[in-house]
């Protein structure tokens, strides 16, 4: 065992039946799982988030093709490692099957010239490419590499997953197999919980108990709940300000106050502000969710946004969670109604896409004297000479009269 290697690296599975997860498509007979046992494995974007296995599943292609297979870095690699495989590839000598699989760790960081560099050889079959990212690679991936490859999305492991990995670890020889560790399952199962799907996490902890706890007069390192907190980094929060779990958390608070649901649009901004998100941004999002969604049905919910931004803005971080979270709260729990927001986009899209005649002259400007005499201005009717202060009259072209854009519905009173 060479203990210089961490032991998430040193119990990487070698084969698919030592693979624990991902069964929504390693599962017998799921695509992905077929494609690798029969060596026919094409060009594949991996997505997922940290520590879900996409490393360890290019391992184990790795372990079971019978192609030459590369590995790179795109932090530290680019072009020039792209043209040596290719060269290596393309030699006889070198490799008499004519294709290679290339394993690029973190492609989201390959620059546009760096994927356009991969593109041919992709596309004539000479690179069979795995790319693994913990970003959205619609977003980060050239679309004619996308275009050219399954894009699996690989989900975080489940706490039963890492259990199984974290017992395999202590009892493999090439885990900690060497060592006479006593731990209770409940404890291995509070390791499993507190990395939140990320194996490395779970196993880095584990690694770090056995190796700073003292061995007891018989031999045995005991690892309590109180070895396992104090060696494992702190729980972290599954979200990442600049990458698609932004976008999913955001979407989750929106839809959350929409759905009038308290509790959980305070999780999702919870989720937000321990993941670094700019309170100003979160705030704003508060005042769109008070007009388009509460709308008319409770017009002071606009008024409550508006203001918690403005003190979120002067009075800033941890406070400012508190303002948050009573305007998130008061958008949450209001009335709904969007006849408003119905309303305008009705009103765009007719303004944008047809004719909608002219403004009727009775309601038109007259700035300038003289112009009465050509109809500007003539016979309006001013509606606060009028009981009620309403008067009926044509406010709408000709071409619109009787288009309905405000639409009262059960919410507003």
């Amino acid at each position: 065992m060479n203990t210089n290697e961490p032991l998430a690296f040193r119990i990487r599975p070698k084969t698919l039946e030592e693979y624990v997860g991902q069964e929504h498509v390693l599962g017998e007979g799921k695509i992905l799982y077929r494609t690798i046992k029969a060596d026919r494995l094409s060009s594949v974007i991996l997505f997922g988030p940290p520590g879900c296995g996409k490393t360890s599943l290019a391992k184990v292609i790795s372990e079971t093709t019978k192609y030459k297979f590369y590995k790179i870095n795109a932090v530290t690699a680019g072009v020039g490692d792209i043209k040596r495989v290719v060269e290596e590839t393309k030699n006889f000598m070198l490799n008499p099957t004519g294709k290679s699989i290339l394993f690029i760790d973190e492609i989201h960081r390959f620059n546009k010239l760096q994927q356009d560099a991969l593109l041919p050889y992709v596309e004539n079959g000479t690179i069979i490419l795995i790319g693994a990212t913990t970003e959205n690679p619609y977003f980060e991936v050239n679309k004619a590499l996308i275009s050219r490859s399954m894009v699996i999305k690989l989900n975080p492991l489940t706490e039963e997953n890492i259990y199984q990995i974290l017992k395999n670890a202590i009892e493999r020889k090439d885990g900690l197999g060497e060592y006479n560790i006593k731990i209770e399952e409940e404890t291995l199962r509070k390791l499993a919980n507190v990395s939140k799907g990320d194996v490395r996490t779970a196993l880095n902890g584990l690694e770090i108990a056995t190796l700073t706890t003292p061995m007891d007069k018989d031999g045995v390192i005991n690892i309590t709940d109180e070895v396992i907190q104090n060696s494992i980094q702190e729980k972290k929060a599954i979200f990442d300000k600049n990458g698609d779990s932004h976008y999913d958390n955001i979407s989750a608070f929106i839809k959350s106050m929409r759905g009038s649901d308290p509790d959980a649009a305070i999780f999702y901004l919870a989720r937000a502000l321990s993941g670094g998100e700019d309170p100003v941004f979160l705030a704003r999002r508060i005042v769109i969710a008070a007009s388009e969604d509460v709308g008319m049905a409770n017009p002071n919910a606009l008024v409550i946004a508006t203001s918690a931004m403005q003190a979120v803005h002067m009075i800033g971080m941890p406070e400012a969670q508190i303002i948050l979270s009573e305007a998130a709260v008061y958008v949450a729990t209001s009335k709904k109604s969007n006849t408003t927001y119905l309303g305008i986009n009705k009103a765009m899209e007719d303004v944008q896409n047809k004719d909608t005649g002219t403004i009727p002259m009775h309601i038109r400007n007259a700035p300038v004297s003289g112009m009465e005499s050509l109809g500007y201005g003539q016979g309006y009717l001013y509606p606060h000479n009028f009981p009620g202060h309403i008067v009926e009259q044509q406010y709408l072209p000709d071409k619109m009269l009787g288009t309905k854009y405000y639409i009262k519905d059960e919410n507003i009173e």
